[in-house]
Formats: C-alpha cells, sequence, structure tokens
C-alpha cells in the first residue's frame, strides 16, 4: 500500500511534469476509481491550469487555477506515470489527464481501491475525512497533547489518521523500534522525553523513506524494515528467525496488536508492565 514516502514520491513527479500545464483532456478508462460524477469531473478540469501540488498524509493534491484541488488517494495499489502516446501507456492505467503541452498523466491502480475526486479546498477535505496533521508537521508537543492523556496502546492510536494523517503499519513499527517504545505501550504513560524520542524518530523514519524514494533496500542497516522484508521474503513453512539490527543475538518478535502484524525488539523495547 502507497505510504507517506511512496506518496510523497508521486507528488514530486507530479510537480516536475504537471505544473504550469493545462488539462485539455479528461480520459476516463475506468470509472470505478472516480468519488466525483464523471462529467462533474470533466467538466470541472477541462481548460484548468494546474498551478501547484501538495500532499497531507497519504492524500495528494493538484490544485487547480481556480482554487478547487484534485485528490488522488491511492488506495493498495496506486501509483502514477506520464506518457505520450496510446501504445506507451502504463498497464492498468485507470484515467489519464492529456496535457496541453502532448504528455499524459496516468492514474495506474491494478485493483482499484484508489480514488479521485474534487474538492473545494485542502481543508475542506480534510474536515470531510477527519485527518489529523500531516505526519511530518505534528511537533512533538502537538503529539503529547493529542495523546499524552489517551489510555489505549501507542501503535494502534498512531495509525489513526485523525490524530495524524500518513502513518501506515511498517512507518509505525519502524518509528517505535527506532524510538524505543514497545507497541503496547499505554499512551498515558509515555514521559515527555518518550514524546520527543517519538516525534524525531517519526521525522527520521518518513525522511529517509522519502530521501530514498521508498526503496526500502537502500535504507540504513540499522532501521527494522530489513528484518521485516526478510521475514515476509522467507519460504513458507520454515522456521524464520530474524534478528535485530542493534542487538544481533536478540530475536525479532512478530505479534498482533490492534488486529495488525507487528515487529518490535524485546530488548530494545521491553514490555511494559502487567499492571498498565
Amino acid at each position: 500500500m502507497p505510504e507517506l514516502p511512496e506518496v510523497e514520491t508521486y507528488r514530486r513527479f507530479l510537480d516536475d511534469l504537471a505544473v504550469t500545464q493545462t488539462i485539455a483532456v479528461v480520459e476516463v478508462k475506468d470509472s470505478k476509481v472516480l468519488a466525483t460524477a464523471e462529467d462533474t469531473l470533466r467538466r470541472a478540469l477541462t481548460g484548468r491550469t494546474i498551478t501547484h501540488t501538495s500532499r497531507l498524509g497519504k492524500n495528494c493534491f493538484l490544485h487547480l487555477d481556480d482554487g478547487r484541488v484534485l485528490v488522488l488517494h491511492f488506495g493498495m495499489t496506486g501509483d502514477v506515470g506520464a506518457y505520450r502516446d496510446e501504445q506507451d501507456a502504463p498497464r492498468f492505467t485507470r484515467v489519464a489527464l492529456h496535457l496541453t503541452s502532448g504528455l499524459r498523466i496516468a492514474f495506474v491502480d491494478p485493483r482499484k481501491f484508489g480514488r479521485i475526486r474534487l474538492a473545494e479546498g485542502i481543508e475542506q477535505y480534510q474536515k470531510a475525512k477527519k485527518l489529523g496533521p500531516d505526519a511530518l508537521d505534528i511537533t512533538a508537543a502537538e503529539l503529547q497533547q493529542a495523546l499524552g492523556s489517551r489510555k489505549p496502546m501507542i501503535k494502534p492510536l498512531l495509525l489513526d489518521q485523525r490524530i495524524t494523517a500518513g502513518l501506515g503499519n511498517w512507518i509505525v513499527d519502524e518509528v517505535l523500534f527506532q524510538a524505543c517504545i514497545h507497541p503496547e505501550r499505554r499512551a498515558h504513560t509515555l514521559s515527555t522525553a518518550d514524546f520527543a524520542a517519538l516525534h524525531d524518530a517519526i521525522q527520521l523514519v518518513l525522511t529517509t523513506a522519502i530521501q530514498h524514494e521508498a526503496t526500502y533496500r537502500y535504507f540504513p542497516a540499522s532501521f527494522l524494515i530489513h528484518a521485516r522484508e526478510w521475514d515476509t521474503s522467507a519460504t513458507p513453512g520454515t522456521n524464520n528467525h530474524i534478528f535485530c539490527p542493534r542487538h544481533p543475538k536478540t530475536e525479532i518478535a512478530k505479534s498482533y496488536v490492534g488486529g495488525r502484524a507487528t515487529y518490535y525488539c524485546p530488548r530494545c523495547q521491553p514490555a511494559p508492565p502487567a499492571s498498565e
């Protein structure tokens, strides 16, 4: 599933190719990905110039010269592409924006869980979808204010897009590993120092992922993601032992927290007391 780093990579791609360009034709190959009626979308976009791009969490925005925004949400398998000739269209292109430059911007989605919609503006969309501040923008103080009195476990809270937008499952595991916080810690037990470490880890993980365009094999060896990837790619039915990058003799634990597969190091991230 495209997470915040992938969507930021898509945004930068669109920023390079589409900004200042005018939309000449809206080609809908499969209307299932449209959350705005096709006719409405075509009337709203045709002849409009893309002035800039932005992102909130996992949502990418193309800003139009009339103040409205085209919202791209990529679901589980969404992506973007560019081409000039129909024979070069990426496979599973669902919608193509034909620009007056001759370039076509493709919304690609094999499983068709992504959505394209028109919105009056980002604030209106954010309010309608009940999205919190972007994970790259939230401060340590804002995190503590939002979570410091909450009794649920920290991992499900960090996954809640209403609290902060953009953190997915592997990212939260990585953040908690880098911050040395157990995923089952109750949020209200975290100290100010813990929230500072949590904030620093969010910044580290997201900026690293964006820097490497979400190509995980290039991440530092100190990242837990390598253990996660090794585990998921190992042969089914085998005894797949994976070890902490900080403590090579400590085996990474795998459990389910809030219904989500969760990886952590029992040594780096000690379990909370049973009384919590």
